[in-house]
């Protein structure tokens, strides 16, 4: 009897796992092939709501999911680990060690064969090499970052109340993230303010550092205004043409000299792939560490070893740049190759990918919505806003939901989000 063969996929985001969830059920049930899922993280959590976590407005008991479980009841398996190196020779993954909450040693360092690997590790802030910028300020590309840095709020939050002092949140990049960010820590104080510190408000100081001329570059200029006006609004004080060049504890410093004084700083200005993919395994990859794929999704160097996702550069063509990292390229990507990963095993071609543009969209929490409406449809290009916008923003987490569970489980999981929102207060308290 043939061994069946051995599917590994990095990184559990929404590519990776979206990806390892229907081999599951297609390949890995049926015994036609073992599927691996490697992620550092034991849990899943939609990264486009990550400043929902870090601002507190969202518990994450209610939409994370367990690896573990998940792979159990999908047909894959899970291996926790973080990929430190490639063997392309030996068809392995290298996984570093492991270290438990103590600092001790809890496992040592692992091979992982494959023969068909799949690179979904997602993306990270990129610092540009500013001085000063990993040293004090906080990211929001991960469930931990993100935790950690509504933990800091807290504490900065419960020092402004007990010495009546101005809290200085100064947030650098007026992309999507930021963007979102800043909305939703707007509400997060307009909501505080209800639990007896009436005052929260007005101690709150938050700025918005923008390098470029607007906000929201890879949007319309109309909505770059119209988010800029609800920010200011809203109490921000929003800079554009403002490029920063060191951080201390004291806060952000312009090139001109001057200081955005801080307390908490976040930064957001920039994505790039994961530094250990740089020149990984002779593959090449891009300045932003993205691994360079062709249509098919596959390296140019090895055609065992697939790239998905934030991780991966496709330029499809016809004068176009390369695909965006975003949800929606990620999601489309990984269900191409879901479909014809199973025939590429059996000697069969796998067809050049085509992105379908759906457009983007950005919720500014419960104050607004914008959508920049794709290249096909009866409106194309076209900007919706307000509450259909929110409404079709809201849609793609529900689209990933049942990507992964099925219509009806999907349905039972929001059932229990919205009445397990109604038992507790509305922004995490501790």
């Amino acid at each position: 009897m043939s061994r069946a063969n051995r599917i590994v996929i990095v990184g559990g985001g929404i590519a990776g796992l979206m990806l390892a969830t229907r081999l599951g059920r297609t390949l890995g049930r049926a015994g036609a092939a073992r599927v691996t899922l490697v992620d550092c993280h034991p849990t899943h959590l939609w990264k486009p709501m990550l400043h929902t976590v870090a601002a507190g407005t969202r518990d994450v008991a209610h939409t994370q999911i367990a690896y573990l479980a998940h792979a159990c009841s999908h047909g894959f398996t899970y291996q926790a680990g973080r990929m430190s190196g490639l063997d392309r020779a030996r068809r392995e993954i290298v996984l570093e060690e492991m270290e438990g909450h103590d600092g001790k040693r809890l496992l040592g360092e692992r091979r992982v064969p494959y023969d068909a690997l799949v690179l979904a590790l997602g993306s990270q802030a990129d610092d540009a090499c500013v001085p000063g910028v990993r040293d004090v300020c906080h990211f929001i590309d991960s469930q931990p970052q993100a935790q950690a840095f509504n933990t800091a709020l807290q504490c900065e939050s419960l020092r402004s109340a007990v010495n009546d002092d101005a809290l200085r949140i100064v947030i650098a990049g007026g992309g999507t993230t930021g963007v979102a960010l800043a909305a939703e820590l707007s509400r997060t104080f307009a909501l505080a303010a209800g639990y007896g510190d009436p005052q929260i408000c007005e101690r709150l100081k938050l700025t918005l550092v923008e390098r470029g001329p607007r906000l929201l570059g890879a949007f319309a200029p109309d909505v770059s205004a119209s988010t800029q006006d609800q920010l200011e609004q809203l109490g921000f004080r929003v800079l554009t043409d403002t490029r920063v060049v060191c951080a201390d504890r004291d806060g952000f410093y312009r090139d001109d000299g001057q200081l955005i004084p801080g307390d908490l700083l976040v930064w957001a200005a920039g994505v790039k792939a994961p530094d250990c993919l740089r020149g990984i395994g002779g593959l090449t990859t891009n300045d932003a560490n993205q691994l360079v794929v062709r249509a098919t999704l596959q390296t140019a160097q090895d055609e065992r070893i697939f790239a998905l996702g934030d991780c991966a550069s496709l330029t499809p063509g016809q004068g176009r740049g390369a695909l965006p990292p975003t949800a929606q390229v990620a999601t489309q990507q990984a269900a191409h190759l879901g479909r014809h990963l199973g025939a590429w095993l059996e000697g069969r071609a796998i067809p050049p990918f085509a992105y379908r543009d759906p457009g983007a969209s950005l919720s500014l929490s419960d104050y607004n919505a914008f959508g920049a409406l794709g290249r096909f449809g009866f409106f194309k290009g076209g900007i919706v806003r307000g509450r259909f916008a929110q409404w079709s923003h809201a849609m793609l987490y529900r689209r990933h939901q049942h990507a992964l569970h099925g219509y009806a489980r999907a349905t039972v999981l929001l059932g229990a989000e919205k009445l397990g929102g109604l038992r507790g207060p509305r922004i995490r308290l501790a």
